[in-house]
């Protein structure tokens, strides 16, 4: 595996190459990232990782300066692997030369809502980091995580509009035996915080299992979530049942006519927020 830390390193390795797969991280790897490293491998040769704490979308009070930098242990694990050909890891030199004043601003209806509402500017500091990733590497596929479900969808909008020519594949969440999904930020959990954190996907796996039992009140079963949660101890930012086209809020009618949908969950834990989702 090729270890590169500028954009003219990392163009010289991919010259000529028409079918990169990429795969963008901010390091700290686990099951999860790994598994989407190989689905890359599945379909385009070779495979591009990249490894940037990306400021921008980060807001004030969050965990910039704490967020897990495990370069090292990172590339222990890809090398073990074997499914990437060139890690790009930068650094913030690298990336913003110069004040980064053109941003890209996904629309409030998807990027304001849920995790935008609770994280102002986080969208906009992912789609500015991503399209300069993309137009880095010039993939013809990017592989992109489920447990971020908005962020997925975010990007997919962006690609769509610019006219990107590379694909969005999305890979399932991958989880611990007990149900949590892997996530860097879990390492932050002590000892009971992490034998409470399935709870999170036990709540959403209740509102699944009432949405196929038939109910049809979105709001009560988002409410009687969220206070279960919140009697476990759990700072709830929001559990909320969305359309999976559009992650807007479902109509009577989208109940009644099975319309596709998906619960979305955020929640304090602690010190550390957790964020999870399922298609129903």
């Amino acid at each position: 595996m090729k270890v590169v830390h500028t954009i003219q390193e990392l163009r010289d390795h991919l010259r000529g190459q028409n079918r990169v797969s990429f795969v963008p991280t901010m390091g700290n790897l686990h099951e999860g990232h790994l598994a989407l490293m190989k689905l890359a491998r599945q379909h385009g040769d070779p495979v591009v990782a990249s490894i940037f704490v990306n400021r921008l979308q980060f807001g004030p009070n969050e965990d910039f300066d704490r967020y897990p930098r495990t370069l090292q242990d990172d590339i222990e694990k890809m090398e073990r692997q074997r499914d990437v050909y060139v890690l790009f890891a930068p650094d913030e030199r690298e990336m913003y030369p110069e004040p980064q004043n053109y941003r890209v601003q996904p629309p409030d209806d998807l990027g304001g809502i849920l995790e935008g509402e609770f994280r102002p500017g986080f969208f906009g500091g992912v789609c500015t980091v991503v399209l300069k990733l993309l137009s880095c590497v010039q993939p013809r596929v990017a592989v992109f995580g489920k447990k971020d479900y908005q962020q997925l969808m975010v990007v997919r909008s962006m690609c769509r509009q610019f006219q990107l020519p590379v694909d969005i594949l999305a890979h399932e969440t991958v989880r611990a035996e007990d149900g949590l999904a892997l996530s860097s930020r879990n390492r932050y959990l002590g000892a009971a915080e992490r034998a409470e954190a399935p709870a999170l996907y036990a709540a959403l796996q209740a509102i699944r299992d009432r949405v196929r039992g038939g109910a049809q009140d979105a709001a009560a079963l988002e409410a009687e979530a969220a206070r279960g949660l919140a009697e476990r101890g759990w700072q709830v930012d929001y559990v909320s049942v969305r359309r999976q086209r559009d992650l807007q809020a479902p109509t009577a009618a989208d109940m009644q006519a099975g319309e596709p949908l998906v619960a979305l969950g955020a929640a304090k834990l602690g010190a550390t927020r957790l964020i999870d989702n399922l298609e129903l």
